[in-house]
């Protein structure tokens, strides 16, 4: 089987050389199995002939059979159209062309019965069509009676005549020469269970449904299966993790209690108190630790790395801290020195702009086993940093960081891999959690710090702009200070300079008496942190600024975030942004200022942000509007590398699918049982780079 689906989409009737080439380009299809998982996003409903008179606005694509009564040519030049009357015996609908007219007007003829699909609208009192799919009558489609699929294309693969009926056509070919050899992939007993359709029904129903029922059952196994295999993989590298790699053990506290108490500034939260105790259960269980730890911007993430750092160093092992930008990687030092000093442990920072001699001292001190903490940038993942036992690796906002990266990280260790937490404050969607981290143990730290006031999310339009800029002057005399923040319009860097300075220019027009910071990514680092320096100390009270402090920069004092052009930022962006405020004990507000103009999305993305501060709710909707490659930024890095299922829709399938997954590997972990030997198969006919085992191979 695996031979034929490997066979070059090129040797297909039909292909061809250049053909092929056009796949292979514009939608990745190199190989008969490429192209059979090639699926329909939707399906026009040929089912049904409506009459002239059953046509309504409302109505989405109509088949419609008639006599063509007349046709003619109106206008001219660029103005130019071909008008068709179409007749049935209920009533005259009206067919019209303004491209393509020449080639349509000399394959119609007057007098002939044609079918007609399109979409209907009203015009005066009459229903015209615009631009329809055309055909003659035959024996053939008078019968109507099919669902016909539309495929994802590209407007190149259109203009050179390779559309979703071409891709039909090619497909109908392919079924017909693989109907034997399409095998089963799922074990009999899971069929049963959950009364699923075999693979060749589902794979024929899904490009040609008998029946909408048909569909939907195909549909339910390809997603079932596709979940399946990927849970099955996630769970099987957890297994194989945990049996294979054995953790270094720490269970001695005794800095852990010394900090608790005599040097924690302030009461943990119980959210934090629950993670804190599962990161130690992990820490002395002999396993080799791999878990996400999730919380809001300013729930306390890293007071809880630092605490279990205690348990390692308590041991005399290392621990490491890994952010994604200098900026953040100096907050983390800062912040977490304070507490180091106080315990007398050595601490260091090390990023792209530490100076030669102060590294050659870190590398000493790292291999010597002195330096117990280290926090820095991607330089960690350099050659020379050696540690003498590094016990934990923490990793902060792990979607910034590839796999291979984070590995890097792991084989510090030559004996025994370092334990590992990723912190992330992107609030990931279960679904998502599932399918991306479905190998790693998940945390989540769901209450903020007592005394933190809800941050209050207002929208204003543009025509407010006197109200809101008095608002800030309030709050400035208050004491307090502002963000203003501009969105990166990202097709010119110069229109983004242009539309920051201009931003820049008329809040000094607003505040002439008040010191205002500027901050964007084209600015020298050393420029950068100077005006960062200057708002910390509140020499500046207001700080226009690109999103380059979406990750960082923590100021107590600022309580106040404008963000401009808010239509313009996705959903889980805002809801960093407005992180960036409420990190003091005032009330904090964030102003989404927009255009009167809103596109449905950008409507939900600003009612979504005034009516909640979940992060876990904002990631729902998050999901349901962008789709999840663009949420984790996995489209490139192929992590999510869905074909039929989506994870928007799609939670009760996965969950179901994760717990069957769950359920065969604690029965039969090495999957040896004869019932399970089809899916020994599948995994063994799938290449081994491939992350979703359900393709077809």
């Amino acid at each position: 089987m695996a031979a034929f689906f490997d066979t070059p989409v090129e040797f297909l009737k039909g292909v061809g050389p250049q053909r092929s080439s056009l796949l292979n380009k514009e939608l990745n299809i190199f190989t008969f199995g490429d192209l059979i998982q090639h699926f329909p996003f939707r399906y026009e409903d040929r089912t049904k002939f409506y009459s002239i008179k059953e046509l309504s606005d409302d109505l989405p694509f109509v088949q419609v059979k008639g006599i063509l009564k007349k046709k003619e040519l109106i206008g001219a030049g660029f103005k130019k159209r071909l008008t068709v009357q179409l007749t049935d015996e209920t009533g005259e609908l009206e067919l019209v062309w303004f491209q393509g007219i020449n080639w349509i007007n000399e394959k119609l003829k007057v007098g002939v019965q044609y079918v007609v699909f399109g979409k209907p609208s009203r015009y005066g009192s009459k229903f015209n069509i615009a631009h329809p799919e055309i055909e003659v009558l035959t024996g053939k489609n008078e019968q109507g009676g099919f669902l016909q699929p539309v495929y994802p294309l590209s407007e190149k693969l259109r203009t050179r005549h390779l559309d979703s009926k071409a891709i039909a056509k090619l497909m109908q070919e392919l079924l017909l020469q693989s109907g034997d050899k399409i095998r089963e992939t799922l074990p009999k007993n899971l069929l049963d269970s959950y009364k699923l359709i075999p693979k060749k029904d589902a794979l024929l129903n899904i490009h040609f449904p008998q029946s909408i029922d048909l569909l939907s059952r195909s549909q339910q196994r390809l997603k079932f299966e596709e979940l399946f295999y990927i849970q099955l993989r996630l769970l099987k590298m957890k297994l194989v993790r945990q049996d294979k790699f054995k953790g270094q053990v720490f269970q001695d506290a005794s800095l852990l209690t010394k900090f608790y108490n005599e040097h924690l500034p302030f009461a943990l939260t119980d959210a934090q108190k629950k993670v804190i105790k599962e990161i130690y259960g992990d820490l002395k269980s002999g396993k080799q630790m791999n878990r996400l730890l999730q919380g809001d911007v300013g729930s306390g993430k890293t007071i809880v790395g630092f605490i279990c750092t205690l348990v390692i160093v308590s041991s005399g092992a290392q621990a490491a801290l890994m952010a994604p930008t200098e900026i953040l990687a100096q907050q983390h030092y800062n912040g977490l020195k304070r507490y180091a000093d106080k315990m007398q442990l050595p601490i260091a920072l090390l990023t792209g702009s530490t100076k030669k001699s102060a590294r050659k001292e870190i590398h000493e001190a790292l291999r010597s086993g002195e330096l117990k903490i280290l926090i820095g940038t991607h330089a960690l993942l350099e050659e020379e940093v050696q540690f003498k036992n590094l016990g934990l690796a923490i990793v902060d906002e792990q979607h910034r960081f590839g796999v291979a990266q984070r590995s890097k990280l792991w084989q510090k260790n030559v004996s025994l891999y370092p334990h590992v937490l990723v912190m992330t404050a992107t609030p990931i969607p279960r679904t998502l959690a599932m399918t991306l981290y479905g190998d790693l143990d998940v945390s989540v730290i769901d209450q903020l710090p007592a005394g933190r006031k809800p941050i209050k999310t207002i929208h204003r339009f543009d025509a407010h702009r006197l109200q809101v800029n008095q608002f800030l002057r309030d709050q400035i005399e208050a004491g307090r200070q502002v963000y203003m923040v501009y969105p990166l319009i990202e097709e010119s860097e110069k229109l983004d300079l242009k539309h920051l300075m201009d931003g820049y220019e008329s809040v000094c027009r607003a505040f002439p008496d008040i010191a205002v910071s500027i901050v964007h990514g084209r600015m020298k680092p050393e420029a950068k942190d100077f005006e960062m320096t200057r708002f910390i100390k509140a020499e500046t009270k207001i700080m226009v600024a690109t999103t380059v402090i979406e990750v960082g920069v923590d100021v107590p004092n600022a309580s106040v975030m404008v963000i401009e052009n808010a239509e313009r930022f996705g959903l889980s962006q805002l809801h960093q942004l407005r992180g960036r405020v409420g990190r003091g004990a005032e009330q904090s507000y964030c102003i989404l200022m927009t255009d009167y103009k809103l596109g449905a999305d950008s409507k939900t993305r600003i009612e979504t942000m005034v009516k909640t501060n979940n992060g876990f709710e904002i990631s729902e909707t998050d999901l349901k509007l962008r789709g999840p490659g663009d949420i984790m930024g996995t489209q490139q890095s192929g992590a999510l590398d869905l074909l039929i299922a989506d994870l928007a829709k799609d939670g009760p399938i996965l969950q179901l699918a994760r717990e069957v997954a769950i359920d065969v590997l604690k029965k039969d972990p090495e999957l040896e049982k004869p019932e399970n030997k089809v899916i020994k198969t599948q995994i063994e006919s799938i290449r081994k780079t491939v992350v979703n085992w359900s393709r077809i191979s």
